[in-house]
C-alpha cells in the first residue's frame, strides 16, 4: 500500500507538544488518572489491581464489550470489535470492504483517513462537499447523485469534524434508507455522539438503523480519554466483522490491558463522564459566541451544532496558513489551518475542549487586536 503523508497528523507532530495553548483540539481534555480511577466500581477496580499485562482477546475484553453493546439499541457483545483507537478501525474495515474497481463517497471537508484509505485499496473516491453557505449542511440529494452502481461504501462523520454540523433525524434516517435500499454499506464515524449541545438532538447510530449500517466509535473524543486507545467497530454483518477481526491479526491483534480496565471504568461511570464533557463544551462555547461577535469583520464563524470542533473562515486578504504560523510564533496559540483539509477557502479548525481555551481565546484577541 502507497499512501500519502497525513496532513493534519503531520502538522500536528511538528506542533501539539511544542505549543502551550492547543485552541484546535478535537478532544476532550483528558482526565488524570487518580480521577478515573476514583470513579471504578467494585469489580473494575478489582480487576485494575489484580491486572496481568498479558495478551489479551482479540475483539476485546468481554466486560468492556458488553459496555460498547449497552450504548446501542438491539446490539449484543458478539456485534463489538475493539481497536487500537479509531483509526485502526477505519483502517482495518476499508482494506475488508474496499478494493480496486469499487466505489466510495466520504463528505468533505473531513478526517483524512476516512477517504484516503479508501484511496489506497484501489477503489475510487468521491468526495461530497459540504458548504459553509448552507451552514454545513449534508445534502442527501448530492449523495444520491454521487452514487455509482459499483459504490460499495458511503462514509459519513457526525457530528462532524471539522464543521460541528448535524443533520436532522429524517435525513439521517433518509441516509440510511438509502443505503440500505442501494446495498451500500455505511461507516458512520460517530466519535463526536453525545456531545450535541441539545440532547435532544442525539441520533440513532448507523447500527441500529440498518443492517448495513456500521457504527464507529473512541475513548478519545466524548469521553476525554485519548490516551487509552481503545475504538471500535458495532456491526450487524457477522460475516464483516469476522473478516475485519481476522484482519487485525495484521495490525494490532489486541488492545492493551490496561487500557481496557481503564475503558470499563470510563463507560460503567459514563454519565458522570460525559456530564464533565458536556459542561465544559458549554462553557467555552458561550465564550466563543461573545468572542465571534466581538469580531464580525475578523471572522464567520457558524456555531457548532454538535461536537468539539468548529470551522470558523479568516476574513480577508490574509491566507489562513500564515495567520496561524505567526499566531503561534507570537502567542503560542495553535489552531489548524483547512490547508490540512484540502478545502477551499480561509478556514480553520477551532477547538472547544480544552480546559485552558479562556486563556488561548485572549491571547488570539490580543493578537488580532495588535498583528504584528
Amino acid at each position: 500500500m502507497r499512501i500519502p503523508d497525513f496532513k493534519l497528523e503531520r502538522y500536528f507532530a511538528r506542533w501539539e507538544f511544542a505549543a502551550p495553548y492547543l485552541l484546535c483540539s478535537s478532544d476532550i481534555e483528558g482526565w488524570k488518572m487518580k480521577e478515573l480511577l476514583a470513579l471504578a466500581d467494585s469489580d473494575a477496580l478489582a480487576r485494575w489491581e489484580g491486572l496481568t499485562l498479558g495478551y489479551t482477546e482479540t475483539p476485546g475484553l468481554p466486560a468492556l464489550r458488553d459496555e460498547i453493546a449497552a450504548l446501542y439499541q438491539g446490539v449484543t457483545p458478539d456485534q463489538v470489535l475493539t481497536f487500537a483507537g479509531a483509526q485502526e478501525g477505519v483502517f482495518v474495515l476499508m482494506n475488508v470492504l474496499l478494493g480496486a474497481g469499487d466505489h466510495a463517497v466520504a463528505t468533505s471537508p473531513g478526517y483524512q483517513s476516512l477517504h484516503e484509505v479508501a484511496r489506497a485499496t484501489g477503489a475510487e473516491v468521491t468526495l461530497l462537499p459540504l458548504r459553509e453557505e448552507d451552514g454545513w449542511a449534508f445534502d442527501l440529494e448530492a449523495l444520491r447523485r454521487a452514487l455509482k452502481p459499483q459504490t460499495r461504501l458511503v462514509v459519513v462523520n457526525f457530528p462532524h469534524n471539522p464543521t460541528g454540523a448535524l443533520p436532522d433525524r429524517a435525513t439521517f434516517e433518509a441516509l440510511c434508507a438509502l443505503c440500505d435500499e442501494r446495498g451500500i454499506y455505511l461507516l458512520s464515524d460517530e466519535v463526536y455522539r453525545y456531545l450535541e449541545n441539545d440532547s435532544k438532538d442525539l441520533l440513532p447510530a448507523a447500527v441500529e438503523l440498518t443492517p448495513r449500517g456500521i457504527s464507529l466509535s473512541v475513548m478519545s473524543k466524548a469521553f476525554g480519554l485519548a490516551g487509552l486507545r481503545v475504538g471500535w467497530l458495532v456491526c450487524r454483518d457477522a460475516d464483516v466483522l469476522r473478516r475485519c477481526m481476522a484482519y487485525k491479526d495484521y495490525t494490532t491483534i489486541c488492545n492493551s490491558a490496561p487500557s481496557e480496565v481503564l475503558s470499563l471504568i470510563a463507560l460503567r461511570a459514563k454519565q458522570r463522564v460525559l456530564a464533565r464533557s458536556r459542561a465544559l463544551l458549554a462553557s467555552n462555547l458561550a465564550l466563543l459566541d461573545a468572542f465571534f461577535a466581538r469580531h464580525v469583520d475578523t471572522f464567520r464563524w457558524v456555531r457548532p451544532r454538535a461536537g468539539s470542533v468548529a470551522f470558523p473562515r479568516l476574513l480577508g486578504e490574509t491566507p489562513v496558513a500564515r495567520f496561524t504560523d505567526a499566531l503561534v510564533q507570537t502567542e503560542g496559540v495553535l489552531l489548524l489551518p483547512g490547508d490540512v483539509y484540502d478545502f477551499p477557502g480561509n478556514h480553520f479548525r477551532l477547538g472547544l475542549g480544552r480546559s485552558n481555551l479562556p486563556e488561548a481565546l485572549s491571547r488570539l484577541e490580543r493578537f488580532i487586536s495588535h498583528p504584528g
